[in-house]
C-alpha cells in the first residue's frame, strides 16, 4: 500500500478533506473556561479557540455541545493543541458571499457605521466596506444619523480581496426598487394633490422629501406661514409628512412641495380681524438691527420699527429693548395684505410725553431742567417725561451773542427756562433762557422815550463810530458825523473807550437790537429849546441872548 496507516487514519478522522490552515470546519464544544473555549473538530487533539471571539456585548451566549463553524489557524502549535478561529471563519463566509454577490450582481445586507473622508463606512458582517458621499442615495447626502444603524441593502460594485477593499453602493439598490414606482408615481403626479413622504435629507433652504421614487424640494418659505430660519424647526430627517404638490416641471422632474398649504392661510382677511389701531399681545420671534417681529398670531408676524419702539429714544438698540419670546404689547398701525407686512408700535401702548407735556404747559410757562447735550445751534434740557426741549443759540441771552453765551453753560447744569413754543406732532419744544428775565431793550425804550438824552459809556471806538452800553446792557451806536454839529471824519479823535457819553436817543432797529444815538442831534435840540427860550424872554426884556447861552454852557462868560 502506498498510503501509511497514520494517514489513512487521519483522513478517517476529517472525512476526507484538506486541512489546510483557513479550512472552515464544524466543531464540538467540549469545555468553556475563562479565557478559550475547547472544540472537538474531528482532528488528533482538541482544538481551542479565544473565548473573547464568542462574546456578544460582553456577554457568551455559548454552551457545552453546541456546534460552531470554525476556520484552522494551527494544529498542534508544539504544545499538542491544535488552534481554530471563530471570527475568521465568519471573515471567510462574508467574503464568499462577497465574491458571490458581485459576481451575480446581487444585494448584501449592511450597516452605516460611520463617516471617513469622501463618504461613509458599511460593515457587512466583519468585512468593512466603504460606502462613496455620492452613492448614499439617488440624491447627495450630507446627514445619514436617519440610516445609521440599520439594515440597509448595498450593491457590491468593487471587490479586491487581497487588498482587503470592498466598495458598495445604496443608490444602485433604490434606483433598481425605484424605477416601476417612480414611473407610476410620474404617471399620476400633477399639481395639487396631496402626497406622503418621508423627509431625508435638510438643507440650508429647505427640505428633500422621498415621495416613493422620486424627491419633492420642500422649500422653507412653504413650510410655515410663519418665519423661520431653520429647516429644522418644522421638520426632521425620517420623518413621514403629508405634502402639497405646489409645482411639477415634467421634463427636468422636478416637484416643488408644500407643507402650509395644507392648512389655512392666516393672511385671508387679516385687515378685518385687526382693524387699525387695535392693541393686542404677541411674542417677539425675531430681532434685528431695524427693529423687532412680533407674532399676533401663528403665522402672523408684523415688524416693530426701531423709531416705533420709544417715544424719546429714536436709535434705541432693539436688543435692549426686547428679547426674543418676550411678550410684548403693540398697536396696529398699517396692513399691507397683498405684501404680507404689518407694521406695529410698542410706544403706542403708552401713553406720549410730548401730548402730556402740551396738556400740562403752554407758551410763557417757565420749566427748569438739566442741559442734557450741547450743539452748533442750541441747548437741549431734559424735560419731565423723558423728553427734552431746545433752546437755540439766540434765546440764550438778551444782549450777548450765542456763539459766546453758549460757553457759560454745560452738561449737566440745572436751568431755568420758558416755554416759547410746543409742537407735539413733531415732537418739538422751544424753549428759551433769556426770556425768564424781562428784555433790557422793551425795559429801555419803556423808560426812555424816543427823543429822549440818554447816558452811555463808550465801550469800542473805530473811525466810523462807536459803541456805547446804555442802561441795563442795551447796546448803542453812534455814527462819526453825529457826534459834532461840526465835521468828524474820524471818531477815534473825539472818543476814547471809557468816556461817558450823553446822546439824543433817535431809534432803535429792534432786528440787531441796536439804539441810535446822535449827540449832534442833542447839540441841535438843545440850541433849538435856547432860542425858543430867548424869544419868550425877549418879548419880556429878561435877558440876553449871552445870558442863555451862558446859563445853558454852564459858565460865567469870562
Amino acid at each position: 500500500m502506498s498510503e501509511s496507516f497514520a494517514e489513512l487514519f487521519e483522513a478517517s478522522l476529517t472525512g476526507g478533506q484538506s486541512m489546510q490552515p483557513g479550512t472552515i470546519v464544524r466543531a464540538i464544544v467540549l469545555e468553556l473556561k475563562p479565557d478559550v473555549v475547547i472544540v472537538d473538530a474531528g482532528l488528533k487533539s482538541e482544538g481551542v479557540i479565544p473565548i473573547a471571539e464568542f462574546l456578544v456585548d460582553g456577554e457568551l451566549n455559548l454552551n457545552v455541545g453546541d456546534e460552531v463553524e470554525v476556520a484552522l489557524e494551527t494544529v498542534e502549535d508544539g504544545f499538542g493543541e491544535t488552534k481554530f478561529s471563530k471570527e475568521k471563519a465568519e471573515r471567510i463566509k462574508t467574503w464568499e458571499r462577497l465574491t458571490k454577490a458581485f459576481e451575480g450582481k446581487e444585494t448584501v445586507i449592511g450597516i452605516i457605521t460611520g463617516k471617513v473622508k469622501g463618504g461613509f463606512t458599511v460593515d457587512i458582517g466583519t468585512v468593512r466596506a466603504f460606502l462613496p458621499g455620492s452613492l448614499v442615495d439617488v440624491r447627495p447626502v450630507r446627514d445619514t444619523s436617519y440610516l445609521e444603524g440599520k439594515p440597509l441593502e448595498f450593491k457590491v460594485i468593487k471587490l479586491d480581496r487581497l487588498r482587503n477593499n470592498v466598495v458598495v453602493s445604496r443608490r444602485e439598490v433604490l434606483e433598481a426598487e425605484y424605477s416601476a414606482e417612480r414611473d407610476s408615481l410620474l404617471a399620476n403626479l400633477q399639481e395639487g394633490i396631496v402626497l406622503k413622504g418621508v423627509v431625508k435629507n435638510l438643507v440650508e433652504y429647505g427640505a428633500f422629501v422621498d415621495l416613493g421614487g422620486i424627491d419633492g424640494l420642500l422649500h422653507i418659505t412653504d413650510m410655515t406661514w410663519k418665519r423661520i430660519k431653520d429647516p429644522a424647526e418644522v421638520v426632521t430627517v425620517g420623518q413621514e409628512i403629508e405634502v402639497k404638490v405646489l409645482k411639477y416641471d415634467r421634463e427636468r422632474r422636478r416637484v416643488s412641495l408644500g407643507l402650509k398649504q395644507l392648512g389655512a392661510d392666516p393672511w385671508v382677511d387679516i385687515a378685518r380681524r385687526y382693524p387699525e389701531k387695535t392693541r393686542l399681545f404677541g411674542k417677539v420671534t425675531n430681532i434685528t438691527d431695524y427693529g423687532a417681529f412680533v407674532e399676533i398670531e401663528p403665522g402672523v408676524e408684523g415688524l416693530v420699527h426701531v423709531s416705533e419702539m420709544d417715544w424719546t429714544n429714536k436709535n434705541i438698540n432693539p436688543n435692549k429693548a426686547v428679547t426674543i419670546g418676550q411678550e410684548v404689547e403693540v398697536m396696529i398701525l398699517d396692513i399691507d395684505g397683498e405684501r404680507r407686512r404689518i407694521s406695529l408700535g410698542m410706544k403706542q401702548c403708552v401713553p406720549n410725553p410730548w401730548e402730556e407735556f402740551s396738556q400740562n404747559y403752554q407758551k410763557g410757562d417757565k420749566v427748569s431742567g438739566q442741559i442734557k447735550s450741547i450743539t452748533d445751534f442750541g441747548v437741549f434740557i431734559g424735560l419731565n417725561g423723558g423728553i427734552d426741549g431746545l433752546v437755540h443759540l439766540s434765546d440764550l441771552d438778551w444782549n450777548d451773542d450765542g456763539t459766546n453765551a453758549v460757553r457759560k453753560y454745560s452738561k449737566g447744569m440745572e436751568v431755568n427756562a420758558v416755554v416759547l413754543a410746543i409742537d407735539s406732532a413733531r415732537e418739538r419744544i422751544s424753549l428759551g433762557v433769556k426770556q425768564v428775565a424781562q428784555d433790557p431793550l422793551t425795559q429801555f425804550m419803556a423808560e426812555n422815550t424816543k427823543g429822549q438824552i440818554v447816558k452811555g459809556i463808550v465801550k469800542a471806538v473805530e473811525a466810523r463810530g462807536a459803541n456805547i452800553e446804555l442802561a441795563g446792557g442795551v447796546e448803542g451806536y453812534i455814527k462819526a458825523n453825529d457826534l459834532s454839529r461840526e465835521r468828524v471824519e474820524d471818531a477815534t479823535k473825539v472818543l476814547k473807550v471809557g468816556d461817558t457819553l450823553e446822546a439824543r436817543f433817535i431809534g432803535v432797529d429792534r432786528k440787531s437790537r441796536i439804539v441810535t444815538l446822535s449827540v449832534r442831534e442833542k447839540e441841535i435840540q438843545e440850541e433849538a429849546e435856547i432860542v425858543t427860550e430867548y424869544s419868550r424872554n425877549a418879548s419880556t426884556g429878561k435877558t440876553s441872548l449871552g445870558d442863555l447861552l451862558k446859563d445853558q454852557l454852564g459858565g460865567s462868560g469870562e
